[in-house]
């Protein structure tokens, strides 16, 4: 039995969050029994007390780490805690070679001494780096020098970086290349199947007459509520573009100040068409809402290959994508891209419009065959069991 531990996710079953669907989807996609994975859950103090510490899901071993604190912090204690977790746990149990995989480059600092301990049990360091998280402009500036700090000694210290994007992976190469770095290209996954939801499902009806919504009468957003995902440049072009469609934006907006901001610099609020809607979690009416979708607007500039960008590709007939590296090399072909240069999102947009049903339908096509081809769960899971092995 090969024994993976999986550190750095919220936790399974999953609610949201890209690195969440990838463990959720990694379990329940498993071919390879001779795979066994553990995966490391956070709760908060009080959720901790009252659930079971240990439990199974997907026929994963999942684990449950209490929150130490609140804040940006709680991130880097998680990850200490569980990797120490799993160090335990695989001594008491006298696994052989197992491999412990952390998502995300938080704790650089903490790594030098963890590495000494699962030295001393065996395991292998396997590391995702995400994406370009100290680009973030989230972040303060000593934030983000944190950041890259922490993504150097991860890099300086992993047997195996597994990146989620060609251009990650180049980067790691380029930026890191006195540690003479071990990587592979491993991409997320998407699904092309379609919603378990008819037209006609009440789910549906009701959340499209709340926010007067029309099938195929919107553009789509979905994504992080954060300045690098270009909320402004999109709602700036499209409140210039003439189109007739509103603009759906699913994001966690509510409370927070970014939202203000936007307000104060693009004055959306005169604009009917844009739509601010909140968040939806029910993941049948997502795909649902991706589907009925005229095309969706991806503005994400901060590097790697982004979830919400694949299940666009492959649910909405039409996408329209900022164009960096990291979404051209997912999307190629199959969809259609903009910059920041002014009016260029709001012509792209108008003649959008103006396509025929046989020119989207063409643009579909391509990009379905991109996900069934490259991105599939199925073919994501063959990878990393190959990897694992």
């Amino acid at each position: 039995m090969k024994h993976i531990f999986i550190v750095g996710c919220k936790g399974i079953p999953t609610r949201y969050g890209g690195f969440e669907t990838f463990v959720d989807k990694l379990t329940e996609y498993r071919n390879d029994e001779s795979i066994k994975y553990h995966v490391a859950c956070l709760q908060t103090k009080e959720e901790y007390a009252q659930s079971e510490k240990e439990f199974e899901y997907n026929g994963a071993h999942c684990f449950n780490i209490p929150m130490r604190v609140n804040g940006a912090a709680k991130a880097i204690f998680y990850d200490i805690d569980a990797i120490n977790y799993c160090i335990r746990y695989i001594q008491e149990h006298q696994i052989e070679n197992p491999i412990i995989y952390v998502l995300a480059c938080r704790i650089g600092p903490f790594i030098g001494r963890l590495k000494r301990k699962m030295k001393k049990v065996g395991a292998t360091l396997y590391v995702n780096p995400d994406g370009h998280e100290w680009k973030r402009a989230k972040w303060s500036g000593p934030v983000r020098k944190y950041w890259k700090i922490s993504e150097k000694l991860m890099v300086k210290h992993a047997e195996l970086l597994v990146c989620d994007s060609i251009g990650i992976e180049k980067y790691i190469q380029e930026d890191y290349a006195k540690y003479h770095p071990k990587t592979t290209f491993i991409a997320y996954g998407a699904e092309t199947s379609p919603s378990e939801l008819s037209d006609e499902d009440p789910k549906l009806s009701g959340w499209m007459e709340q926010f007067q919504i029309r099938p195929w009468e919107y553009y789509l957003i979905v994504g992080r509520f954060v300045p690098e995902n270009n909320f402004e440049g999109m709602i700036r072009e499209f409140m210039k573009s003439k189109t007739d469609k509103d603009l759906v934006i699913i994001t966690g907006y509510e409370g927070v100040s970014y939202y203000d901001e936007l307000l104060q610099k693009t004055g959306f609020d005169q604009d009917g068409r844009i739509k601010f809607v909140g968040t939806v979690y029910d993941q049948q009416l997502l795909k649902k809402i991706r589907e009925q979708a005229y095309g969706y607007l991806h503005g994400h500039s901060v590097g790697g290959t982004n979830p919400s960008l694949l299940e666009a590709l492959g649910q909405t007939k039409l996408n329209l994508l900022y164009d960096v590296i990291f979404n051209r090399e997912v999307g190629q072909e199959g969809a259609l891209y903009w910059s920041l240069e002014d009016g260029n999102l709001a012509g792209l947009l108008e003649s959008a419009d103006a396509m025929s049903q046989e020119e989207i339908d063409a643009m579909s096509k391509k990009a379905k065959e991109r996900i069934d081809s490259y991105y599939s769960w199925e073919y994501i899971r063959d990878r990393y069991e190959e990897l694992f092995r």
